[in-house]
């Protein structure tokens, strides 16, 4: 079974970090074949594709996403693991960012964002949400100024 959605502490973790910083969240989604919506949602036996709902996701999402300040900074296709287990894919790559962690805590909280998600969880295989805090990049690998 993959991971979906957070933990209980890892959730209690990340809401114990500093909340006024600015974010940005990795995110590496593999989507199922086909979608699992539950029996009570309207899209449940449709035949929608994993990739489909995750799609549905990011639409009813956008709305929250925009007005707490986030925007997508980079997208990108897998292509191979060069370090790591042979067999992750990854069929959506990107990284969101937020202006606060705040910010991030007010989209998943609310409403709209609460009802989106269903399609997320129906369409998700397996994924990494990351939180990073930005750095200046220094010279050389693993280095900031």
């Amino acid at each position: 079974m993959g991971s979906i959605d957070p933990e209980r502490s890892q959730f209690e973790a990340f809401k114990a970090l500093p909340r006024d910083a600015p974010v940005d969240m990795l995110n590496l989604v593999r989507v199922k074949a086909l979608a699992d919506y539950p029996a009570d949602h309207p899209n449940h036996g449709k035949g929608m594709s994993g990739l489909e709902a995750y799609r549905a996701y990011g639409r009813y999402s956008a709305s929250v996403f925009t007005r707490v300040g986030g925007r997508q900074i980079w997208s990108g296709r897998f292509e191979n693991v060069l370090i790591g287990p042979t067999d992750e894919r990854w069929d959506i790559a990107f990284i969101a960012a937020y202006p606060t962690a705040g910010a991030f805590l007010e989209m998943v909280t609310d409403p709209v964002y609460r009802e989106a998600v269903k399609h997320r969880q129906a369409g998700v295989e397996d994924s990494r949400l990351i939180r990073m805090a930005g750095l200046a990049p220094g010279k050389g690998f693993g280095e900031a100024d």
